[in-house]
């Protein structure tokens, strides 16, 4: 197990945004840090009221959005127009390209979400994009299917080799992992016991292929875990 604590990470202050870099993006650049197989971004950003990021293009990625607090607007050039809350997991391949915008949907309260990078299995495929909703009971104190390649139980569908859970645990709480390859474990908030260590909000940990994961909620919290080919 290799740790990647929070306090570690990249870090951007734009004034209405506040950025997390667990790798490296923009101006933040750590060679050590370039991405793990497939997972090339996680980012934990804050987005104060009212403020967003315009209409942007992206093109051979697929990108993951993972709201915490708060209300996300989300629009783009393939006539997709939803607000995300926290519980709702949006994937959007941009493929040949796409032109889409992200704002906090609230004038009043701050936004807090993450998103992720996946490269692609195939690259200049057909845009998509594709949201669902995974209540808290089916998180809570186990770990939930909510992306992966082939859309089984009920997940959002992505363009690579890639199983991600999310996972809802309180003081005590243990699940079994699922079986994993490459594995990279996010702790969103809380904490946590991770094979004998302590991580907190923003401390990640990668794995080899078959190695166990024991994890036990310490305080009240949530993880995210990426199975990798």
């Amino acid at each position: 197990m290799k740790l990647r604590r929070a306090n570690e990470r990249g870090y951007a202050d734009h004034g209405w945004l506040r950025s997390y870099h667990t790798f490296s993006f923009a101006n933040y650049m750590d060679p050590n840090h370039m991405g793990f197989r497939a997972l090339r971004v996680i980012n934990e950003d804050r987005v104060t009221a009212g403020h967003g990021f315009g209409a942007h293009p992206h093109r051979d990625m697929e990108i993951i959005s993972y709201v915490l607090e708060g209300e996300m607007a989300h629009q783009d050039n393939m006539g997709n127009g939803e607000v995300m809350r926290p519980g709702d997991v949006q994937r959007m391949s941009a493929g040949t390209g796409v032109l889409h915008s992200e704002f906090n949907h609230s004038k009043e309260n701050g936004l807090h979400f993450l998103q992720i990078w996946i490269e692609p299995a195939t690259r200049g495929i057909a845009p998509g994009y594709e949201q669902k909703h995974f209540p808290p009971a089916e998180r809570q104190g186990q770990w939930r299917l909510v992306a992966s390649q082939d859309g089984r139980d009920d997940s959002v569908s992505v363009n690579q080799d890639v199983n991600l859970y999310a996972g809802l645990f309180g003081p005590g709480d243990h699940a079994v992992t699922p079986p994993t390859r490459h594995a990279w474990l996010h702790v969103v908030n809380g904490e946590m016991e991770v094979n004998g260590e302590t991580l907190g909000a923003g401390d990640a940990a990668a794995f080899s292929p078959d190695e166990a994961i024991n994890l036990t909620g310490k305080a009240t919290g949530e993880v995210l875990l990426f199975d990798l080919a």
